[in-house]
């Protein structure tokens, strides 16, 4: 229940806010408009507010605002053999219908920059004040360039790094195609370890993480092994089989390796050690979602209210340019498709995860949701938003309409392939559930 409250919050959000930028702009373009759903159809319930129809549908995939005039998920083309009236999406001018279309897309980015605007004004940013190293996974990149625990990071090719948002940026966020000089200082001495052009893949990560951190139990599923043996959200997994935790990635490595056998938790709670005996299944699952989290030294700077807007800003930016650079590297191949989307459960999952952390984790991820919601929608696919823009810039650059038969085939087709991709993701979600 959990799950369904948190995932209706979060998409119930995101899809009033994009289809009430698609309303507001065809009302201050002066069209009339027909409905103002939550979901596709068929209708389940609502109201009708004077011209409007305000409702909630049966399809949770989305929204759609019925504009008069205008073919789209209603599939409604009443209005093609009667001539143009003055309030009809195609009766209005070319620049209009392009802003209505794109206002939906251009709300979910202005939500996505309000919120971190917000989140920099009442908290700031919020840097680790440590460069470092408190674990190197094991036969990672980082493990085979010579990197260890210890490891204190002192720059990267030349430039100082005085936090591990530095570390970050200089060895995970800039372009890893071209060999890296780190400077290390290990136990007083001083080291270079060099990171080859080509060493990192794009599907994977180098593989240090910084000191001070510890693996924090989320969600625990009812039912799993791991709420049988009394497993709680917010336990901290100190050591499991004798091995000492600090990372997320050492419990999922051991309790898939400890499938159908005991395996012996030690965790902290509210100040007390607790041993606790799991069994991993079949699969070697437990039934927990599992993160790290830091409780190290940090630094922190305030924003003031003009300060804060080019933070957002370029948060906003860095965000979006990161979607679409992970879209296209699924696109080219070069990571993997199914490990890469999420549908509704995993949705859920991480919603219910980020709230569970705090209130700005939840809007942090509701706005990193947003944006996707925003690189989707205006992708040149029939059905969506970017379909719809699609046919008007052709009717603008050749002075001449789509016909209506090309525009509802390639609607239908659209809204049937959106069908197909969620049923593929809804499947992908319980397969990895």
């Amino acid at each position: 229940m959990t799950y369904i409250l948190y995932f209706i919050i979060t998409v119930g959000v995101l899809v009033l806010v994009h289809e009430f930028g698609h309303f507001i702009a065809a009302k201050l373009s002066g069209m009339k408009v027909d409905t103002f759903s939550i979901g596709f159809p068929p209708r389940a319930f609502g109201k009708k507010i004077g011209e409007t129809d305000y409702c909630v549908s049966w399809v949770p995939l989305g929204g759609y605002v019925k504009i008069a005039g205008m073919i789209d998920e209603s599939f409604d083309t009443d209005f093609v053999n009667k001539p143009p009236e003055p309030r009809e999406f195609r009766s209005k001018p070319m620049y209009q219908r392009i802003i209505v279309v794109s206002a939906g897309v251009i709300m979910n980015f202005l939500l996505t920059f309000l919120i971190f605007y917000g989140i920099n004004l009442a908290n700031g940013k919020v840097f680790h004040a440590t460069t470092t190293v408190g674990y190197v996974d094991p036969n990672s990149v980082a493990e085979k360039v010579g990197f260890k625990d210890g490891d204190k990071l002192v720059s990267v090719n030349g430039k100082a790094v005085n936090n591990w948002e530095d570390v970050q940026t200089d060895l995970y966020l800039e372009d890893v195609a071209s060999t890296l000089s780190v400077q290390v200082d290990r136990s007083g001495h001083a080291v270079t370890v060099a990171i080859p052009k080509g060493a990192v893949k794009p599907e994977d990560q180098l593989g240090i993480y910084p000191n001070h951190t510890q693996a924090v139990i989320g969600a625990v599923t009812s039912g799993m092994p791991a709420a049988k043996a009394g497993i709680q959200s917010g336990d901290v997994v100190k050591s499991i089989d004798g091995q000492k935790i600090v990372m997320n990635s050492q419990v999922v490595a051991l309790v898939k390796a400890g499938k159908g056998k005991p395996t012996q938790f030690i965790v902290g709670r509210g100040g007390v050690e607790k041993e606790i005996s799991v069994t991993p299944n079949a699969d070697g699952k437990i039934g927990i979602e599992i993160g790290t989290q830091y409780t190290g030294p940090v630094q922190r700077f305030s924003y003031n209210v003009l300060s804060a807007v080019p933070a957002g800003f370029d948060q906003t930016v860095g965000a979006t340019a990161l979607l679409i650079e992970s879209i296209s590297r699924m696109v080219t191949g070069q990571v993997s498709f199914t490990k890469s989307i999420g549908g509704p459960i995993k949705i859920a999952q991480l919603a219910t995860q980020s709230a569970e952390m705090g209130l700005v984790s939840f809007l942090g991820f509701m706005a990193l949701l947003s944006i996707s919601l925003a690189v989707l929608n205006i992708l040149p696919i029939p059905a969506l938003d970017g379909g719809h823009l699609a046919f008007l810039i052709y009717e603008s650059i050749f002075r001449k309409e789509v016909p209506v038969k090309v525009k509802l085939l390639a609607q239908q087709v659209g809204f049937a392939l959106i069908l197909l991709f969620m049923a593929f993701v809804i499947y992908n979600d319980i397969v990895h559930f």
